[in-house]
């Protein structure tokens, strides 16, 4: 699998998808005594590292360490996502 079509389908992981819409509404709601960037930031390379490391069939490797790279970059990719859907219904609210 090349690194395009493991960016591509990490971007439309519904588990990942699901972990990180929960990850964003329990950043919002305990935001006044925990912040906004760094829980974000744990949890995206928390989630990154979970799903290749529980449900990948290889050894730790090379691949393991781009799925991880990858998943980095998609999970901030989604995140930018449903900050920006969150900041539009927020205002229009």
């Amino acid at each position: 699998m090349t690194l395009t079509e493991m960016f591509q389908s990490q971007l439309t992981d519904p588990f990942r998808i699901g972990m990180l819409v929960f990850l964003t509404l329990t950043m919002l709601r305990t935001r006044a005594t925990s912040g906004t960037v760094l829980p974000l930031a744990i949890g995206a390379v928390f989630v990154a590292g979970l799903i290749p490391l529980t449900l990948s069939k290889t050894p730790m490797g090379p691949e393991l360490y781009r799925a991880f790279g990858a998943g980095i970059v998609a999970n901030a990719v989604i995140l930018g996502v449903l900050l920006a859907a969150y900041r539009l219904w927020s205002k229009r609210r």
